[in-house]
């Protein structure tokens, strides 16, 4: 699954630091990419797409060649990016600003492919709204969605993380660390969440649809790859929607690719669509172009970034939270214009809206 744990990050650190001063000035015209993908439901697009052969008909049109690497931890996939083993990566929002960009390694979110609507959320087994968890231990995986989850959701009921008291638990014990007898609540993501919900007395107090669009899933790639490299960011936009094509289609077409991709992630046709139902997928390139270039991106950015900051995410070197900049459609910066290392650019997705890849 996707998300990120306070121990994988130390571990990266290292990593990091080495990817941003052995990392070229600048990248090389070529004809073969890489791309790391992990499994979660917003992302499984990617390898069916490679096993369909939709892959190699984009590539091919643009005289490239372009591999879909499955990298097993999502930890790592980022890792590897981060060091120049891979030419993009699929990572959230959150993880693309603490560890490539402040890593210094220059960063494109090419494709907004949806966001949580639903897929994470906090479980009660003590209580029975978002109130009763002041003062409790809460389960979850530290510095990772989750926990930004949690802390926008004691905002808006005017508590604080001093409030709580977390417990760093990774995703694969979440489930067994819910039924231990002391654990009060914990917040965690799909599909354990979906196990959780159903056990009994589980309460659901606040999920990621009460904060829409911040938890992002992307597919990001080296700028300046793209930079001299514009075919793959055609290609990949062009890849992505005719598979999305198959992914909404209500036909046998449409059924046969999603149990490919439910095959594909270890899960069921029915936990697959179940998933599916609380991802807020952009079907469309004009949807996504929409999104990205809506102001509203810039104040999730703005609350991704604080949070970071806070957490200690930004790195050693990073005095406020505008050490790191990010770049979007509208020219606006937030942070540092001198060192902008993420960027939300849909130019490439804009050729897909008007029909022009």
């Amino acid at each position: 699954m996707k998300r990120f744990n306070s121990i994988a990050r130390v571990a990266l650190a290292a990593a990091v630091l080495t990817a941003s001063v052995m990392a070229p000035a600048q990248a090389q015209p070529k004809k073969e990419f890489d791309i790391a993908w992990s499994i979660y439901v917003g992302w499984m697009p990617w390898p069916y797409a490679e096993q369909a052969g939709i892959v190699k008909k984009w590539a091919d049109k643009y005289g490239i060649k372009i591999k879909i690497t499955q990298i097993n931890d999502y930890v790592e996939s980022i890792n590897q990016y981060t060091a120049g083993k891979f030419d993009g990566v699929t990572v959230t929002n959150m993880d693309a600003l603490t560890i490539p960009a402040a890593g210094g390694v220059d960063t494109t979110a090419l494709i907004v492919g949806d966001y949580s609507n639903g897929n994470d959320g906090i479980v009660l087994k003590q209580g029975k709204t978002l109130a009763d968890i002041k003062g409790q231990k809460v389960n979850l995986v530290e510095l990772s969605v989750s926990h930004y989850l949690l802390a926008r959701a004691l905002s808006t009921i005017g508590l604080g993380e001093k409030d709580i008291k977390t417990v760093n638990t990774s995703d694969a014990d979440i489930v067994s660390a819910y039924q231990a007898k002391d654990t009060t609540s914990v917040v965690t993501w799909n599909p354990q969440l979906a196990t959780i919900k159903a056990m009994p007395g589980a309460a659901l107090v606040f999920d990621s649809s009460k904060i829409p669009g911040e938890i992002i899933d992307t597919l990001s790639v080296n700028t300046q790859t793209l930079q001299d490299n514009p075919a793959l960011g055609k290609a990949l936009v062009g890849i992505w929607y005719e598979t999305l094509a198959l992914l909404q289609d209500p036909g046998p077409k449409g059924v046969a690719a999603r149990t490919a991709m439910a095959k594909l992630s270890g899960a069921s046709l029915e936990s697959f669509e179940s998933q599916l139902k609380t991802t807020r997928m952009f079907y469309t390139p004009a949807e996504t172009v929409a999104f990205v270039n809506d102001a509203k991106l810039q104040k999730t950015m703005d609350l991704v970034r604080t949070f970071s900051f806070d957490h200690g995410l930004l790195g050693a070197d990073a005095a406020t939270k505008d050490f790191v900049g990010i770049g979007f459609a509208s020219g606006a910066t937030l942070g540092n214009p001198k060192n902008v290392k993420l960027r939300f650019d849909p130019s490439y997705l804009a050729l897909a809206a008007a029909g022009k890849l």
